[in-house]
């Protein structure tokens, strides 16, 4: 069983299955959606224009958490790293793991009220890019790590200790502007800093404990300075699995984002088991580009699934991709546990595979130049948005879901 479990902890697993799920759909045999693939052309089209308004020369960058800190074309995070003596690129390679990991964890849905006000220019930003800037200010200001002396860095010790009062501060949350789980985020960070201090052999090589130290890790793992990207997700996985809350465990390892679909049968202890693993993946993208900065090649980008998000999921269904067999599911709330979400989320991420193919059909380009990161970017990702606020004014995915603020 533990074999059987750790092989559903890779972009592979989520790939594989997502596959089989749009197979039954194709055959019609879904219980909550029916594939239009005509209209996929639309979608593709859709995509194609929204990148090519955003990146004329199509330089597009990858898909991570470094493009919310560049706010009025200002990069905030240049700006303040800029400011600091680093004794080496590993210094602050570790503090950009410390930023990068924290921030992430916290970007699971702020729902569509919520705001944060930008010290800076006073504007109000919500969703994943007010997160973001929030979760930078408050690394900035020094509340993650364990000395005022040196405030841009994550220790274990102070998430341990971290409160619902310090993030309802850090986020602004007040009576009138409300962050859905906003407990879920807190319990979040507090079990990654018993985890990293828990495995100082992984998080602790050169310094006290802390999550930045993965980068250490994985630049001992890179054999003639460089690393496959899928292997910066095994270990995000494994490494820090028993944060994420108790749901499916299996041989006793803590699965993740990982659901139950009656449907996906195998011969094996992972029958109906369909791994997303969305936040790790994000996670991983975005500890690609410290990574390189450290002087440390990446490859095979396009190993890592599409993320299986509303924005991307949103995206096939306000194009008519995917299409509820019941309308009035589209009116009720939905548990990220349903089959009907957990459906919406691996169709999505097989949907995105087939998506790209045929975005770089059109722009003559493979999945080395332009690997899903890119087209996430450009791309899926922003155009699921646009969609969303073309039809509904608040912004809202076309499906409901309940959030703990622990997997969008």
């Amino acid at each position: 069983m533990t074999a059987d479990a750790l092989s559903l902890l890779s972009a592979d697993a989520v790939r594989v299955r997502a596959h089989r799920m749009l197979k039954i759909g194709l055959d019609d045999r879904l219980r909550h959606f029916r594939i239009d693939l005509a209209k996929l052309d639309a979608a593709v089209d859709l995509v194609l224009a929204t990148t090519r308004k955003a990146y004329p020369a199509f330089d597009v960058p990858f898909h991570s958490r470094w493009r919310h800190f560049v706010v009025g074309g200002v990069d905030r995070w240049a700006a303040l790293a800029d400011t600091r003596t680093w004794r080496d690129g590993k210094e602050r390679a570790r503090a950009e793991f410390d930023l990068a990991i924290v921030s992430v964890l916290l970007d699971a849905g702020a729902g569509a009220s919520w705001r944060y006000c930008d010290f800076l220019t006073g504007a109000s930003v919500g969703r994943s890019e007010g997160l973001a800037l929030a979760s930078l200010d408050m690394f900035a200001h020094g509340v993650f790590s364990a000395s005022a002396d040196v405030p841009l860095r994550v220790d274990a010790a102070a998430l341990e200790r971290l409160t619902v009062a310090d993030l309802q501060h850090g986020f602004q949350v007040g009576e009138g502007n409300p962050l859905v789980g906003l407990e879920g985020r807190v319990g979040l960070l507090r079990r990654l800093g018993q985890r990293v201090s828990a495995l100082p052999q992984i998080f602790g090589t050169s310094d006290v404990p802390r999550p930045g130290g993965l980068f250490d890790h994985l630049a001992a793992q890179a054999g003639s300075g460089s690393i496959v990207a899928t292997t910066i997700l095994s270990e995000l996985l494994r490494q820090l699995g028993p944060i994420w809350p108790s749901r499916i465990t299996l041989g006793g390892i803590p699965l993740g984002d990982c659901w139950r679909h009656p449907d996906l049968t195998t011969d094996d202890a992972t029958s109906e088991l369909v791994p997303l693993h969305k936040l790790s993946q994000w996670l991983s993208y975005s500890l690609i580009e410290p990574l390189q900065r450290a002087g440390i090649a990446v490859t095979d980008i396009d190993g890592l699934t599409g993320l299986a998000e509303y924005r991307n999921g949103g995206l096939f269904v306000d194009t008519g991709v995917l299409v509820l067999r019941d309308p009035l599911d589209a009116q009720h709330e939905h548990d990220v546990a349903s089959t009907l979400v957990v459906e919406w989320r691996a169709l999505t991420v097989a949907l995105l595979d087939r998506l790209a193919d045929l975005l770089r059909q059109r722009v003559g380009l493979d999945a080395v130049t332009l690997p899903l990161a890119k087209i996430l970017e450009g791309g899926t990702w922003a155009t699921g948005r646009a969609a969303a606020f073309a039809r509904r004014p608040d912004g809202s995915p076309p499906i409901k879901i309940i959030s703990d603020g622990t997997v969008f």
